[in-house]
C-alpha cells in the first residue's frame, strides 16, 4: 500500500498539521512516511500545501506531480491540483472556500462541510481534523488508535488536553462526508 497525498488550502487552515498528523500516524503504524511542506512567506492567509506519502515500502523521493487523495480547502488550490489527481483517484473539499466545485469524472470525489461543522461545533480550530476524519472514512489508510497516538506525538504537550476535542471532530468527519462521484 501506498497511499500519495496533497493537502492544500490557505496558511491559518491547519494544512500542514494535517500533514504532520498522518504523517506521524504512519509512523505509529510503522509505515514508511515523508511529509513535504510548501508555503509562501505569507504564512497565514497565503496558500500551503504538503505532500504525504505513506507506504508500506521504502519512498524513493518526496516529489512528486500526481497524486492518489488531494484534500483542497480553497479555490486556488483546486485550480492548481484537481488534474494532478491520478484517474481513479480521491478529491475530497470543503465547499466553504471553494467557487467552482471539482468537474472531473474519472476521479472520486467527495465533499465535507468542515468549516460549517467547526462552527456548529463551537470550535472553528478543529476544522482540519473534521476532514481528517473525513479522509479517513474514504481512505481507511490508517488506524484510528494511531491516529490518536499520531496527535498526542504532534501537539506540544500544553494542548494535550485538547486530544479528545479532536478525536471527536474526526469522527464527526466520518460522519459527515458527502459522495459526490465514485468512479
Amino acid at each position: 500500500m501506498t497511499e500519495e497525498i496533497i493537502i492544500a488550502g490557505f496558511g491559518g487552515q491547519g494544512v500542514l498539521s494535517m500533514g504532520k498528523i498522518i504523517a506521524y500516524s504512519g509512523i505509529m503504524e510503522d509505515k514508511e512516511v515523508t511529509w513535504f511542506p510548501s508555503y509562501g512567506p505569507e504564512m497565514r492567509g497565503g496558500t500551503a500545501n504538503v505532500t504525504v506519502i505513506v507506504s508500506d515500502n521504502r519512498i524513493s523521493s518526496p516529489v512528486i506531480q500526481e497524486y492518489d487523495t488531494a484534500i483542497i480547502l480553497n479555490q486556488q488550490s483546486m485550480d492548481k491540483f484537481e488534474n494532478a489527481v491520478k484517474p481513479g483517484g480521491t478529491l475530497l473539499y470543503d465547499p466553504n472556500g471553494v467557487i467552482h466545485p471539482p468537474t472531473r469524472t474519472d476521479i472520486n470525489i467527495y465533499k465535507v462541510e468542515g468549516t460549517r461543522t467547526a462552527v456548529e461545533m463551537g470550535n472553528p480550530k478543529v476544522f482540519n481534523m473534521i476532514v481528517v476524519g473525513s479522509f479517513l472514512k474514504v481512505k481507511p489508510i490508517l488506524s484510528l488508535d494511531n491516529v490518536e497516538k499520531g496527535l498526542e506525538k504532534s501537539l506540544p504537550e500544553r494542548y494535550h488536553k485538547l486530544i479528545p476535542l479532536n478525536l471527536a471532530a474526526i469522527e464527526k468527519g466520518q460522519e459527515i462526508v458527502e459522495t459526490v462521484l465514485e468512479v
